[in-house]
């Protein structure tokens, strides 16, 4: 037996572990500016809406089409998370129902109004929505400030 033989170094056994370190560095990152960019991402026509104590709507699992009433009294028609265009009352019926067609279902309809729109507006409105085949219609409000 040689003297270099007991003196030799055991060879290293190779690492059967990964290293997850830097993929939580990026993970908590990416975590960042979602937590940032995602408060940015909502999207909407800017209305102050009227407080109101209400108990929420179910709206099952279907997607609700939401009228919109601007201060200016200007009517928006969003029928989709970002599908929204400018509607007149005139045409408010006829799009109605051919959304309705279209779904082939009744359509949950809520009416977002801006709290300064007069209630004759409001009430046009909802007879253009009537006309249309709407039979039930929620309206949006904000929970008023507890103090």
């Amino acid at each position: 037996m040689s003297l270099h033989s007991s003196f030799r170094r055991p060879r290293r056994a190779p690492m059967s572990e990964m290293n997850v370190v830097p993929y939580i560095d990026v993970m908590l990152v990416l975590l960042v500016i979602f937590m940032i960019t995602a408060p940015m991402l909502t999207q909407g026509i800017e209305v102050d809406l009227p407080d109101a104590q209400a108990d929420a709507l179910s709206l099952q699992e279907q997607q609700p089409l939401i009228v919109t009433v601007k201060a200016d009294g200007e009517l928006w028609l969003q029928t989709g998370p970002d599908d929204r265009s400018q509607v007149s009352l005139q045409n408010l019926p006829s799009e109605i129902r051919a959304l309705r067609q279209a779904r082939g279902e009744e359509i949950p309809v809520l009416v977002n109004g801006d709290h300064s729109v007069g209630y004759g507006r409001v009430v046009e409105l909802m007879s253009s929505l009537q006309q249309g085949g709407v039979k039930q219609v929620g309206l949006l409000t904000e929970l008023p400030a507890t103090p």
